[in-house]
């Protein structure tokens, strides 16, 4: 699988327009950009409902055969179809990546390349993306379900997204740490519209970094917990 954005002929089975699609890259924490391989034989699939597992796909990095999960290639077609767009399954790893640990060495980060934020999925997806740069893995949705956002899951990590245009309250900080608590994790906060004076006074009293999502993709610190996160990574 190359770095270049492979294109395919994808037609949908709805109104049988056919459209040019050419799949994301996305950026390896080792960063090298990966993308997708597309499969040009099977046919795209209509999505009439989500399933968490089913929306992403393993993609290897050519570049450092680390495996990862990714947003599944997705096409929206004028008609108002949203067509699933089929992957050739990655390559098992390459030999010594098998026994990568959960968190990478402390070695010299790139420059992190922010997910442009258009949907709640985008939201996750940065968050992601930014979690593998800091150097978690196993990114995945988290067994509990917040009372409000999205969780997200990695070894020794807890992580809430929320992509409500008010502010996070202190009552989802104070969820986030007492589920992180109770699995013995660490925790950070991503919010889409920032957060009450509540609940960053509370943060920064139990220990939560605060993160701010901006539009460009960009997860933003809002308190010393998060810049030191930001800096010294996962």
């Amino acid at each position: 699988m190359g770095a270049m954005s492979e294109s395919v002929s994808v037609r949908c089975p709805t109104c049988r327009r056919e459209q040019v699609y050419a799949a994301p890259s996305y950026p390896c924490a080792c960063g090298a950009p990966v993308t997708p391989r597309l499969d040009r034989r099977t046919a795209p699939a209509v999505v009439t409902h989500r399933v968490w597992d089913e929306e992403w796909v393993a993609v290897r990095c050519a570049a450092c055969g680390r495996r990862s999960q990714w947003p599944r290639p997705e096409l929206g077609c004028p008609c108002g179809t949203v067509l699933r767009v089929a992957v050739v399954p990655a390559q098992p790893e390459a030999a010594g990546a098998g026994g990568l640990p959960e968190r990478t060495s402390r070695h010299p980060r790139r420059a992190f390349r922010p997910v442009t934020i258009r949907t709640a999925r985008d939201a996750v997806t940065t968050t992601a993306v930014y979690l593998r740069w800091l150097g978690y893995r196993d990114i995945r949705r988290a067994d509990q379900r917040p009372p409000s956002g999205i969780g997200l899951a990695a070894r020794g990590l807890l992580a809430l997204v929320d992509p409500a245009v008010r502010p996070a309250s202190v009552r989802d900080v104070e969820c986030l740490w007492l589920t992180a608590m109770t699995d013995t994790a660490d925790c950070v906060c991503f919010s889409l519209a920032g957060y009450t004076d509540e609940a960053r006074a509370r943060a920064d009293t139990v220990g939560v970094p605060l993160f701010v999502l901006d539009r460009t993709g960009t997860p933003r610190p809002v308190n010393t917990l998060a810049d030191d996160l930001d800096a010294r990574g996962g």
